[in-house]
């Protein structure tokens, strides 16, 4: 039988800290360890049978005569029923250790130092309010983390939780007072959570937090009193206090004689007195307006002035277009305002950029509502196809061991639309801190019936006019997504000569950024001739059905009519002219694939010369013999290499600078490859949409943008809009079969056999009627793809109103008045729009285009998951510790691998953390780059320096025009006109010469004008 052997004492947490543990072992699978569940034992183990030194309680005995295990860190996790405690993983567990690590290196020590000597129990080694400071500084990042987290490390208790509140029992029951609680809000909601937990009150029993005041029932003895100081001891404290006091009265003298020279010393100036954190205390319940009739702290606090006023302006209907009228439909002379939010995707959360286009959007709205407007700024989020899809597929590989495909399609798509219930509102709730005036009742998701209805009458539409049609073409294949995906999702990396790169399913790196040399054979030559030619690509000669050179070229005149050879296919390749050709590059021959390179296919195409694909969708070798049947695509480049170096036909190998397409996703090199995909025409469109901006119908500023517009959409080509995907839009088209034998069976590439429906049933009556039969002899199979996500964004401006049905709100706000977003976007949504706009409502969607600048970090990248520099807007409201930020790279999608290297970086630009801005000041510092016309925002806001630049600044406005404010005598606000009497902007708010600064500054504002 094993013993625990604990402390009786209530207050011994090393000891709780066991017995909890204990009991998580017996409500689970058994201790961790294996063993059976400990007897328990109050009182210190028999010295005869314990190790030299007697091990500290508390103690495990495995066993008469066994192994002993002490200390509280290892005891509890050899109870604990399932080791580390952490769900999901070795991630996880990394996790959990980390979070125990920090509880008995930091939480211990700080919660000790701030709780005994308030308690009498030591000797303070330091000033009390300094113990305070400590304990305070050792909270921070436990209150950043629990700010969206219930738990530690999952979704219910483990040992890292364990750690900390037994940690913190001391603070909590003797030190923290309400007040401390609620400055510490998150920490004090996942203490109480926790001891709230069945194993927890078992041992714990009803845990009473702190009042205030301390009864004598409430002081706690120590466990073992002090071993009494000895004579030698005390004699050398005193030296060591006689010499402290004798320096500090050297210190004193020194400091206040005048250095040499100076005949009258300056007035020492006053230290600036550090307010601490000033919150606002006063109990306000959500939707009521906030008290500010109260003495105004001496200077500005973020928490104190922006506390409760969002939940207020939400009550009171503020952000709705029909605040102070009947219905939006009522006359205004001042006009409307209307602007659609760029749908952020349901993925993540949003980072710096987001928050710049907010700020400049909410900033914009503001202005327009305070002139009487009637205003509406239209919520959404994006469904976000690929991002999403991969984001579930790893967490049911992770939790459950299961794939995609291993599920089916039905339970698939139900366990995302669970995730979006669970996870998606997370964006909503970064925009609403950062004062974000939405019309939330108006939020819309691109799932969502009304607008997954405009989706499938939008391809109808124009499948039936031949905008929309199907074709096999070469589209940019993703191995590992298994899906074509568009341009925006594909990151060109250039490199300068001979690299190896990680792919996806490799263990190997590949090596990229060479060019390859090697002879086809001429056939029927009696001199061995050979054409020299070369690629980066070497794998793909296997695909080869030609060699090309220059009508002008001289070398190969002779070769008119002529073949080569391929060595290891039974075929001969034509030698074909076309100007194509570089007559200077290399040899100025080269082969051609049309099935894997775009030039390759149009010289087929005007050639007539087949496409033979050689991979399939997962980049295995098709199509070609032994031994190269099978191989994945780049164990099959070195097998071809050295094939071709044993039948001598390999001439070199040398660096090439080249660019490499990957997908932004999955980090795969992409592959062009033939499949029957729809695509959209845009030819038509694109005019129409470049001569709106020609004739000045729709503005574009800055206005340097216009010739990229304009260059743009005269070299446009047409849209793919084919995913291999389950979630999206699932495609409106159906394949038919025809049950008549006078009717020939159809191929997936021939459009005829193609139909396209609102329902199933519209579909087979238009099958029926193209074949002459009747709807029973129809046979249809949907298409298994989904549409580019990209699609039902374009359709956004409209489809959320209800469109095609007509509604008050299309006739109200549709067209819109602007679209504000950064200038990456203009391409790939903002000229979807216009276009998508103009063609299936024959109006433009927007009169103006505003295009603010990209945010980037220090280093010019920008934000991007994958590179691990995202900052999280809420942590420059609220501050975040470097520690905290590390902890957020280990809940992200980075490999293991690139956590370190971004550590590093975070430790490199943050090396104190970020402090806390707060809102305004956050928005004050974005807008105010951005009027400068800058291009690195983050640059100037982040430069690498222990503070950010643009946010202390922002902040010292704050504080001058708080302390002018408490200088102010309090009478009536000055006289305003209706419409700048808006009550969530407030109006000129006593600064004449800075009256937009509500529109940047919402919540200080508001407080002052409702003062």
């Amino acid at each position: 039988m094993s013993i625990l052997y604990v402390s009786p004492h209530p207050d011994a947490f090393p000891s709780l800290r066991a017995l909890i543990a204990a009991r998580y072992g017996e409500a689970g699978e058994g201790p961790g360890w294996g063993g059976a569940h400990p007897r328990i034992c109050l009182q210190p183990p028999p010295t005869s049978r314990t190790p030299l030194p007697p091990p500290r309680l508390p103690a495990l005995e495995q066993g008469p005569g066994g192994l002993w295990v002490w200390g509280a860190t290892a005891v509890a996790q050899l109870l604990w029923p399932a080791g580390l405690g952490g769900p999901g993983g070795s991630r996880a567990a990394v996790l959990v250790q980390q979070w125990v690590n920090y509880a008995d290196t930091e939480l211990i020590p700080a919660a000790c130092g701030a709780t005994l000597p308030a308690l009498g129990l030591r000797s303070p080694a330091q000033d009390p309010q300094a113990a305070l400071g400590a304990l305070g500084k050792a909270l921070s990042p436990l209150e950043e983390w629990l700010r969206v987290h219930t738990f530690l490390a999952g979704d219910a208790p483990t040992l890292a939780d364990l750690a900390a509140v037994t940690a913190l029992l001391l603070p909590f029951r003797y030190v923290l007072d309400p007040s401390a609680r609620r400055i510490w809000g998150n920490v004090t909601r996942w203490f109480i959570t926790c001891v709230r937990q069945p194993e927890f009150r078992a041992v714990l029993g009803e845990v009473v937090l702190y009042s205030g005041t301390r009864s004598l029932f409430q002081q706690p003895c120590p466990e073992f009193p002090a071993a009494p100081k000895t004579a030698a001891q005390l004699k050398k404290e005193a030296k060591k206090r006689e010499k402290l006091e004798k320096f500090q009265q050297k210190q004193k003298i020194q400091q206040q004689q005048p250095p040499p020279g100076e005949k009258k010393p300056k007035p020492e100036k006053k230290e600036k007195r550090d307010p601490g954190v000033i919150t606002y205390d006063l109990p306000t319940p959500p939707g009521e307006k906030k008290d500010v009739s109260g003495t105004m702290p001496d200077s500005y606090s973020p928490q104190y002035v922006e506390a409760a006023w969002y939940p207020w302006w939400e009550q009171q209907g503020f952000f709705k277009p029909e605040y102070g009228r009947p219905n939006v439909s009522a006359p205004n002379p001042r006009g409307v305002f209307m602007m659609c939010i760029p749908p952020p995707n349901v993925t993540g959360s949003l980072h710096l950029g987001h928050a710049l286009t907010n700020a400049i959007q909410d900033s914009l709205t503001r202005w327009h509502r305070m002139r009487g407007e009637t205003t509406l700024w239209n919520p959404g989020c994006d469904h976000a196809g690929i991002a999403t899809q991969v984001v579930v597929e790893k967490k049911l590989w992770r939790e459950r061991g299961l794939s995609r495909h291993q599920l089916g399609r039905e339970a698939f798509l139900q366990e995302v639309w669970k995730w979006k219930e669970e996870k998606g509102d997370r964006i909503y709730h970064q925009l609403k801190k950062l004062g974000s005036s939405l019309d939330w009742d108006r939020a819309c998701f691109t799932m969502d019936p009304k607008l997954s209805a405009a989706v499938t009458e939008a391809f109808v539409r124009l499948h039936e006019e031949g905008v929309i049609y199907r074709s096999t073409r070469l589209v940019n294949w993703s191995c590992t997504l298994n899906s074509a995906i568009s341009d925006i999702e594909v990151d060109k990396k250039e490199l300068a000569g001979r690299t190896l790169l990680t792919v996806p399913g490799y263990k190997e790196k590949v090596e990229f950024g060479v060019l390859v040399s090697f002879a086809y054979k001429v056939q029927g030559s009696d001199s061995n001739e050979e054409v020299v030619v070369a690629t980066t690509r070497i794998e793909t000669m296997l695909g080869d059905v030609a060699v090309a050179v220059h009508p002008k070229d001289p070398r190969y005149q002779h070769l008119k009519g002529k073949s080569v050879i391929h060595p290891f296919l039974s075929r001969s390749l034509p030698i074909v002219f076309d100007d194509f050709v570089d007559m200077e590059f290399g040899t100025g021959a080269v082969k051609i694939t049309p099935a894997h390179d775009q030039n390759d296919y149009e010289v087929g195409q005007r050639h007539g010369l087949e496409a033979i694909s050689i991979m399939d969708s997962h980049g295995a070798l098709v199509n070609v013999p032994p031994p190269f049947l099978g191989l994945p695509r780049f164990e099959a480049r070195k097998a071809v290499l050295e094939a071709l170096k044993e039948q001598g036909l390999f001439r070199a190998i040398k660096d090439n600078p080249m660019v490499v397409p990957l997908c932004n996703r999955s980090k795969d090199v992409l592959e062009p490859l033939l499949k029957p995909q729809w695509y959209v025409r845009c030819g038509e469109m694109a005019q129409a949409a470049s001569a709106a901006v020609t004739r000045g119908d729709l503005r574009i500023l800055p206005e340097a943008h216009q010739r990229t517009w304009h260059s743009w959409m005269d070299n446009i080509r047409d849209w793919c809009i084919s995913r291999q995907l389950w979630w999206g839009h699932r495609i409106p088209a159906y394949f038919i079969t025809v049950n008549d034998p006078a009717v020939p069976p159809g191929e997936d590439p021939d459009e005829r056999y193609w139909v396209s429906g609102r329902s199933e049933a519209e579909a087979r009556e238009k099958a029926a009627k193209e074949f002459g039969v009747s709807p029973d002899k129809i046979s249809l199979q949907q298409d298994e793809d989904v549409l580019d996500t990209w699609f039902s964004s374009g359709l956004f401006p409209f489809s959320i109103f209800g469109w095609p049905k007509q509604s008050e709100d299309l006739s109200v706000f549709y067209p819109g008045t602007l679209l504000e977003t950064g200038h990456d976007i203009l391409f790939f949504w903002v000229a979807r729009m216009v276009m998508l706009g103009l063609k299936l409502t024959g109006r433009l969607p927007f009169r103006e285009v505003y295009l603010h600048a990209i945010v980037r970090d220090a280093h010019g990248r920008k934000m991007s998951k994958s590179l691990g520099n995202v900052i999280d807007p809420l942590d420059v409201i609220h501050g975040v510790s470097l520690q905290g930020l590390h902890d957020q790279l280990l809940n992200s999608n980075l490999d293991l691998s690139e956590v370190e290297k971004a550590k590093e970086g975070q430790k490199a630009d943050f090396p104190a953390g970020i402090p806390e801005c707060g809102t305004d000041a956050l928005r004050f510092g974005l807008c105010a780059y951005t009027s400068q016309g800058m291009s690195h925002v983050c640059e100037g806001l982040f430069s690498g320096c222990e503070q950010p630049t643009a946010m202390p600044e922002a902040q010292e406005m704050l504080q001058r025009r708080w302390r002018n404010a408490v200088s102010q005598p309090w009478g009536n606000p000055p006289s305003l006109s209706r419409s700048c009497r808006h009550p969530s902007t407030s109006s000129t708010l006593f600064q004449p010469s800075c009256p937009q600064s509500p529109l940047w500054n919402p919540v200080w504002g508001s407080w002052l004008w409702q003062r």
